[in-house]
């Protein structure tokens, strides 16, 4: 089955040779293409591809492209095409991965990085899971141990003019729910993470606080549990806090605060990590929501 792919760049000269790669796998079906965020959108809408191939740092800066125009097809789509970001530099590959894009490209785009993303883009649609790197694909890890990292082991079939490359990239199994395993000189304490409403850091260790009024503290900083927590349901809005996506009830931009279901707490968030707190605003809205 061939799969449709759109490409959005500022410079017409990149969009060419981002064509003339793709235009190489067989599986891949050229549409379209856009210079800046307001046409780009509509050709998303209107084509609904299943590939876009996005820049988000354009030469242009009155393309307006980044990061946000991913938040804008939350709002319309059920469905959001997959994301491989292009882009001549590599700043903002952390932040990019935090909207769980397929891949993050630098150009001069290099053909062998370039089918590698082909191949995640064909495993992501196969499984019908939107793609992360994980540190836990048995959807369990202990907050202790570093060595969690596993390769899930399932066939490639994708038709290239290439030779295909053997990388398995890993997956979350969301359909099994994550348990976080708090380990301290024998003891295993096991959290489901759907009880977690948000972590807290305290100097080198963190406070997970719990939906019962539970607190339990880890000696890991929050740092730690940012790189290994799954983006999907957890994201650092502050310094401060990591905050369970799934248990927010309320967000107020003006007084720069997220409130956490069924209690009267809430949480600062910061201007540095505003994009998180719009990513949230973004999920919440592709939901079943009602808007009023």
């Amino acid at each position: 089955m061939s799969q449709t792919f759109i490409i959005i760049d500022d410079s017409q000269d990149d969009v060419e040779k981002t064509q003339a790669i793709a235009e190489r796998f067989r599986n891949l079906s050229y549409l379209a293409s856009a210079n800046n965020y307001d046409d780009g959108v509509n050709l998303i809408l209107e084509h609904q591809p299943h590939l876009v191939f996005l820049e988000i740092d354009p030469s242009d800066k009155k393309s307006k492209l980044s990061l946000s125009f991913i938040n804008e097809l939350y709002r319309y789509l059920p469905v959001v095409p997959k994301i491989i970001i292009t882009s001549s530099k590599k700043d903002l590959a952390y932040d990019a991965l935090k909207y769980e894009v397929i891949d993050y490209l630098l150009k001069p785009l290099d053909i062998n990085d370039f089918r590698k993303a082909i191949l995640k883009f064909d495993r992501a649609i196969k499984s019908n899971l939107p793609h992360v790197e994980a540190k836990n694909p048995a959807a369990t890890f202990e907050v202790l141990d570093e060595t969690l990292v596993e390769e899930l082991e399932t066939e490639n079939d994708v038709q290239l003019n290439t030779i295909p490359t053997s990388e398995k990239p890993i997956v979350f199994q969301k359909d099994q729910s994550l348990i976080i395993c708090v380990k301290s000189y024998g003891d295993y304490r096991y959290i489901e993470s759907q009880d977690v409403l948000y972590f807290e850091a305290d100097n080198n260790s963190t406070d997970i606080h719990l939906n019962n009024g539970e607190m339990i503290t880890a000696f890991k900083t929050l740092k730690h549990f940012e790189t290994v927590l799954p983006s999907h349901q957890f994201l650092r809005i502050h310094n401060s806090y990591i905050i369970n996506v799934n248990q927010v009830s309320r967000i107020h931009t003006g007084n720069t605060v997220c409130y956490i279901k069924n209690s009267t707490t809430k949480l600062p968030f910061s201007k540095s990590y505003k994009e998180n707190v719009d990513l949230i605003i973004s999920r919440i809205a592709a939901g079943n929501y009602l808007e009023i």
